[in-house]
């Protein structure tokens, strides 16, 4: 399986031809600078997730465009062979288990969450919804307005079409499973 940075690099290119964007205007709609992404292109280095949620809503494509294998007919994952994307120092792991091809709609997420750790998501295109199963530890997650304390065997549907955050609430990790859905 190919390495996280590679397959970015390979979709933020094709998805960027597509287009007919060059590096200067896919730069001016996201807010990215040409250098990084260029440096992303030539997959050198990992990009935050930040700086792919800022991509993929300048080229207004699903996150998951971004991140998405080639397809077969079928597909084990294997945790041990994903790359994470990685927000707030390392300290959230996010895993792409099974990411949207632009056709299915939906995307299904592992993320771990260290102590302490936080992260601020960039809103979602329009009508996007989160499910969330937390199955290690305890999160609070802002949406909009509202504030949720979710802990171990709860889950949560909210609009993620918005900013959101997700903060890990305790000293030891929490575990949880994410589906992104797409209309």
């Amino acid at each position: 399986m190919d390495p996280m940075n590679l397959i970015v690099a390979k979709n933020v290119r094709r998805l960027r031809e597509e287009r007919k964007l060059s590096l200067d205007e896919l730069s001016r709609q996201s807010g990215v600078s040409k250098s990084m992404l260029a440096q992303i292109e030539r997959s050198e280095g990992n990009p935050t997730i930040s700086t792919l949620w800022k991509i993929s809503n300048g080229m207004k494509v699903p996150f998951d465009a971004l991140t998405v294998r080639p397809e077969s007919p079928y597909e084990i994952v294997k945790l041990t062979e994903l790359e994470p994307l990685l927000e707030d120092d390392g300290k959230v792991k996010n895993y792409a288990l099974f990411p949207d091809d632009e056709n299915r709609r939906f995307a299904v997420y592992y993320l771990e969450l260290d102590g302490g750790s936080y992260w601020e998501s960039e809103p979602h295109l329009k009508g996007t919804t989160e499910f969330i199963t937390l199955f290690e530890g305890s999160v609070e997650i802002n949406a909009g307005a509202h504030t949720f304390a979710v802990n171990k065997g709860e889950s949560i549907r909210f609009r993620a079409d918005t900013q959101h955050t997700y903060r890990n609430t305790g000293d030891t990790m929490a575990v949880l499973h994410m589906i992104l859905y797409n209309p």
